[in-house]
């Protein structure tokens, strides 16, 4: 989550959401990450999560990301939950849960329905006030 929060902590310098997210490793090597780019882009589909995985797919020279667990400061939205339900992913460990648009337990749960043909186990509220706070802050600086 260390590295997850630095990348998170980069975004606002572009004007987007603060997320950042890691793909690991069981033993704890990086295989992508990614950082919000949405703004800075302006790509609807740049989400952290979502380049994570494309760098992680590069790095192994394939879209089976099996094994891998993504470290995200945010709970992933529907488009992140089915992207890496599409990829193999086989955890998730997010920060801050999303009330509004969470798809990993809060709002609907993608990723554990019995009806999706991938099941991934998902661990939420992982250093949630820190990951929060970032959020938090940010969005009062945009409303100010």
């Amino acid at each position: 989550m260390d590295r997850a929060l630095e990348l998170a902590r980069m975004a606002p310098d572009t004007g987007d959401v603060p997320v950042g997210a890691v793909l690991v490793d069981e033993s704890g090597v990086t295989w992508g990450q990614g950082v919000n780019r949405r703004e800075a882009d302006g790509d609807p589909l740049a989400h952290a999560e979502l380049l994570a995985v494309r760098d992680a797919a590069r790095s192994r020279s394939g879209w089976r990301l099996d094994g891998l667990t993504v470290v995200v400061t945010l709970e992933p939205c529907a488009m992140c939950a089915g992207a890496l339900a599409q990829a193999r992913v086989g955890r998730i460990v997010f920060g801050a849960w999303d009330p509004k648009a969470g798809a990993c337990g809060s709002v609907w749960d993608l990723v554990r329905d019995r009806r999706t043909p991938t099941w991934i186990e998902v661990v939420g509220g992982i250093r949630e006030q820190e990951c929060a706070a970032e959020l938090t802050a940010f969005f009062g600086r945009r409303r100010s």
